[in-house]
């Protein structure tokens, strides 16, 4: 029980760094690796699969994944990109921050949930999927929007 505990305020100060972050990063302009490198940053958390109390069935990184791909939606939409003097800025969302803050309730929910009928490590690695499917699917969305404007500015040039 105290793991459960400690593991959703950890989950809790992530999402607030998180949030904090995203506010600090709409005022620089963004590139390609501040675009694709989080994800694989996050990656190297797959290593956790290495021990068997993390490991989850094949039924269950599928719905991880498709749950977090779900989720990734609302990030989508609520993230634009805008080109500013020739350079390309993340458009803050008044939206972002609600949005975040209740896929971190729901995810919290679910925790709760699932974590009462298989034990933490399954639970860690579960969740661990549902949160690489969403960012993952989330900045490759976010990369060709980029890209699009990219172009875009390259035409102006």
């Amino acid at each position: 029980m105290y793991l459960v505990i400690a593991t959703t305020i950890i989950g809790l100060i992530m999402a607030s760094t998180m949030i904090i972050i995203r506010a600090k990063v709409a005022k620089r302009p963004t590139n390609t690796k501040r675009i694709l490198l989080p994800p694989v940053f996050m990656s190297t958390g797959a290593f956790m699969f290495v021990f068997p109390q993390f490991r989850v069935s094949t039924l269950e990184i599928a719905e991880a994944i498709l749950v977090g791909m779900f989720f990734s939606i609302f990030l989508i939409k609520s993230t634009d990109l805008e080109i500013i003097d020739q350079e390309i800025y993340l458009k803050p969302s008044k939206y972002f921050i609600a949005i975040l803050v209740g896929l971190l309730i729901v995810r919290l929910g679910l925790k709760w949930i699932v974590g009462s009928h298989i034990s933490l490590g399954e639970t860690s690695g579960i969740f661990f999927l549902l949160a690489l499917g969403m960012i993952v699917t989330w900045r490759i969305a976010m990369y060709f929007k980029y890209r699009r404007l990219m172009q875009n500015v390259k035409l102006n040039q």
